[in-house]
């Protein structure tokens, strides 16, 4: 045989080789699976009456498990005790529920399981899935459906859990705060609806929370709330609107600490404006005091000299003129704060941005003829001051240019500080760029009820820009920085010029809020005009 034929046979025989083996992979196993898992039989049956065991067994045609159970099953009525549900962590082709609760009688419980089932091979989710049973010897069938909204945001947050209150001899406003309620319901992930079914005839408060706990218990604290002022007559052919808002935190003081030599903290909860804090000790003739505001915890810092021969000092606090509490507090051997300036800007700043200037000591007073503020030129430019004491900070006001750079320095002595403290030599420099460098965005509100505030936020409701309007007219940001904003609109219903949120005992709801219904985007080279009408 030539040496050329053995090279075809080779190359022959090596081909078919490849071939078979390319044939011989590992079957398909046909289409995926996407059927969802099937209920087989529930022992006792589903919508099963008079039902006095504590364990219920529903059945599937395949092997299911159970996912993400604490966020989806919602039972309602509540159970003290929450039952047993297995498997968890596998899987089997029955569900078990184990009750430890002792059921009312002549109630209507259901378990929704929302979408925790699936079939254990490709997850395929057995959605909405609802068990119900009475122990009395019907089934309730009355049901309440409604909207989530948020006061505040576009979206509202999901998991929110609705619930009704019975209206009987033993309800009083505080129970969302006590106790769970008599029916709830949750909506879940991604929907923004609800509907409580197998309800009783009866009158309920209906009200809504972002749970954080999970217990179905109101806390002021961590949760979102919204209700219906007026209690709901069941059954109504009525579709609720829920708004959830963050209500203000009710007004606490805490136990104040000496923080350093002269320096007392008072911590608080809620509005600490109308906060008030007295020194009782006896003062000295030469006693000087003042009070900030600590920018990083809800804390209000009493500044003091001289110091005092003592063991201790009293304080009274008080709120809205009534007193709160009185404290004292233990002196110790502290150092003493020492004078540190920050400046807000030490480089790019926009035309419409002021400069601050903050100490970590408070700033008892400045010396303009030690500060000079001068262009790229060597101009001097105008400037005047503006100081917030309470939050201890001093902002400069100045007319910038575009393309300009300004110096602002401050030579020893310039700022005093409580203690008598003097600055350093401190200089900032400032550049702006072009005005074409900025975008800019009118709104124009059409149906408006003023006075009203118009914001850009972020998608999380962060604002970035605010104008306050009192009049239909064109509303414009100006030198906007680049990217994509949400459109908003508050009716300040009081003209405080700021939301007012809603409060549960007080009845009353938070001030109202629209969107744009569209993200708007900002670009560097286009002003933008967005006609907003409002409903």
């Amino acid at each position: 045989m030539s040496k050329t034929l053995s090279n075809f046979l080779f190359i022959g025989i090596l081909c078919l080789f490849i071939a078979n083996c390319a044939n011989r992979g590992n079957p398909s196993g046909g289409p995926k699976d996407v059927t969802a898992p099937e209920i087989t039989k529930s022992v006792p049956k589903n919508y099963t009456t008079n039902f006095s065991g504590n364990e219920i067994r529903i059945y599937f045609n395949e092997y299911v498990k159970i996912k993400n159970l604490s966020k989806q099953l919602i039972i309602s009525p509540p159970m003290e005790t929450q039952p047993e549900i297995t498997p968890l962590g596998s899987a089997s082709k029955y569900i078990t529920i184990k009750i430890f609760d002792t059921l009312a009688p002549n109630t209507t419980y259901a378990f929704n399981f929302g979408n925790s089932i699936e079939d254990n091979n490709e997850g395929n989710p057995f959605p909405y899935f609802k068990y119900v049973l009475s122990t009395g010897d019907y089934i309730d069938s009355l049901s309440v459906a409604g909207i989530i909204q948020d006061a505040t945001l576009k979206d509202p947050e999901n998991f929110v859990s609705i619930g009704l209150y019975e209206i009987d001899s033993t309800f009083s406003d505080s129970i969302i705060y006590k106790e769970k309620p008599k029916y709830v319901t949750s909506t879940l992930d991604s929907i923004t609806t609800f509907v409580l079914e197998n309800i009783k005839a009866g009158t309920y408060l209906l009200a809504a929370m972002k749970d954080e706990n999970q217990d179905f218990k109101f806390q002021q604290k961590s949760d979102k709330i919204a209700f219906i002022k007026e209690y709901i007559t069941v059954p109504k052919d009525t579709i609720y609107r829920l708004k959830l808002f963050k209500e203000d935190l009710d007004f606490k003081s805490f136990k104040p600490r000496l923080i350093s030599k002269g320096k007392v903290a008072f911590g608080y909860e809620g509005d600490y404006e109308n906060m008030s804090i007295e020194f009782l000790s006896e003062k000295p003739a030469d006693f000087e005091e003042v009070v900030t505001k600590n920018q990083e915890t809800d804390s209000l810092m009493y500044w003091y000299r001289p110091q005092l021969e003592t063991d201790s000092i009293k304080f009274k606090i008080a709120y809205k003129n009534t007193a709160i509490d009185t404290f004292s507090v233990k002196i110790t051997d502290k150092y003493q704060d020492s004078l540190t300036v920050k400046g807000s800007v030490n480089g790019q700043i926009n035309f419409n941005e002021d400069f601050v200037l903050s100490a970590t000591t408070p700033i008892k007073s400045l010396n303009a003829s030690y500060i000079s503020l001068i262009d790229k030129d060597s101009t001097v430019v105008p400037y005047t001051t503006k100081m917030d004491t309470l939050n201890n900070n001093i902002r400069f006001l100045f007319e910038k240019n575009e393309n300009s750079k300004y110096r602002l320095q401050f030579l020893p002595g310039a700022i005093t500080d409580f203690y008598d403290d003097k600055n350093d030599t401190l200089q900032y420099i400032m550049q702006t760029k072009a005005y074409d460098d900025y975008p800019n965005v009118r709104v124009l509100p059409r149906n408006a009820v003023y006075p009203i505030i118009v914001q850009l936020t972020s998608a999380k409701g962060e604002v970035k820009y605010e104008q306050y309007s009192t009049e239909a007219a064109p509303i414009d940001f100006t030198y906007l920085k680049s990217g994509k904003y949400l459109l908003r609109v508050i009716y300040d219903e009081n003209g405080n010029k700021k939301f007012d949120t809603g409060s549960y005992l007080k009845k009353i709801q938070p001030e109202r809020v629209s969107y744009y219904p569209e993200e708007i985007e900002v670009r560097t080279g286009f002003d933008s005009e967005y006609e907003f009408i409002l409903k």
